[in-house]
C-alpha cells in the first residue's frame, strides 16, 4: 500500500543537501535560492522498500513527486488487468507533474512502484501550483520540463508503432543505457532490476519476442545478462547497429 501522505503534517528539516538536491531537478535548477528555500519548507521526504506503491492510477491525485535516491517504475494496467511499464524514473527526476492544474477529482495517470529501494519527496499539488503561479521561473521550467517528457513519449511511441521488433528493442536498450547505464572501457553496464517480461512492455511486444532478440545479440556477442544486469559488450557497435539495415 502506497503511504498516506496527507498525514505527514510535521514539518520537514531545511538542509544543506535538501536544498542541493533540489537546485540539480530539472525544473527547479535555475531558481534563486530564496524560491528553493520556500520550496523546501513544504516537501516530505518518504522512504519506500522495494515493491512498495508510491501512487496508483486508481487514487485521487494530491500531489508530485521527485525521486531523490532508488527507481521508480510507471505503469498502466490494460483491460484485462495486465500492467504495462509507461517509463522508468531515477534521481532527480519528477512524476505525476500531469496532475497540475486538474480540477475536481483527478485521478494519477499511472501507477508508482519502486524497482529499487529509496527516498522520494513529496509536494502537494495546491502548494506547487501557488509557487507557479508566482514564479513565471518555475513555471517556465515546469512547462520546458513537461515538453521535453511528452517529446520523448511521441518518439518512444512512434517507435513501438513502426519499428520491428528487433530495432526497437536494440532502441530500447540505448534509452535505458542513457539514463540508467555506467560506461566502463566501451562496456555499458545497465543496472535496472527488471525482468524480461517487464522489458518486454517497454518495447511493447510480447516476452517471447524479446528474449529472441536477446538471444540474437548474446550470439552476436553484444550482450551479457548477468543477475538482472546488462552489459553491452562493446557500446560503439551496439549504438551503430540499429541504424544498419535488419536482414
Amino acid at each position: 500500500m502506497s503511504h498516506d501522505v496527507m498525514d505527514l503534517n510535521e514539518d520537514v528539516s531545511i538542509s544543506p543537501q535538501m536544498n542541493e538536491f533540489l537546485s540539480k531537478v530539472d525544473v527547479f535548477k535555475e531558481l534563486p535560492a530564496q524560491a528553493l528555500q520556500l520550496l523546501s519548507k513544504r516537501i516530505r521526504k518518504l522512504a519506500y522498500k522495494k515493491g512498495e506503491v508510491i501512487m496508483s492510477e486508481f487514487e485521487t491525485a494530491k500531489g508530485v513527486y521527485f525521486i531523490h535516491s532508488g527507481i521508480v517504475k510507471l505503469t498502466k494496467q490494460d483491460e484485462h488487468g495486465n500492467e504495462l511499464i509507461v517509463c522508468v524514473k531515477k534521481k532527480g527526476d519528477i512524476f505525476a507533474e500531469a496532475c497540475l492544474f486538474n480540477y475536481g477529482e483527478t485521478t494519477y495517470p499511472a501507477t508508482g512502484t519502486m524497482l529499487k529501494e529509496g527516498e522520494v519527496y513529496f509536494l502537494k499539488t495546491d502548494d506547487l501550483e501557488q509557487e507557479l503561479l508566482l514564479s513565471p521561473e518555475l513555471a517556465v521550467q515546469m512547462i520546458r520540463y513537461m515538453s521535453e517528457s511528452l517529446r520523448d513519449l511521441t518518439s518512444v511511441m512512434r517507435d513501438i508503432a513502426l519499428l520491428d521488433v528487433y530495432t526497437k528493442t536494440v532502441k530500447t536498450l540505448v534509452r535505458l543505457a542513457d539514463k540508467f547505464g555506467a560506461n566502463r572501457c566501451n562496456k555499458m553496464f545497465i543496472e535496472l532490476p527488471i525482468t524480461v517480461q517487464e522489458f518486454s512492455t517497454l518495447v511493447g511486444t510480447s516476452r517471447e519476442s524479446v528474449s529472441r532478440v536477446f538471444s540474437r545479440l548474446r550470439n552476436d556477442g553484444l550482450i551479457d545478462i548477468k543477475d538482472k544486469q546488462i552489459i553491452i559488450t562493446d557500446w560503439c557497435k551496439f549504438c551503430s547497429s540499429y541504424v544498419k539495415p535488419i536482414n
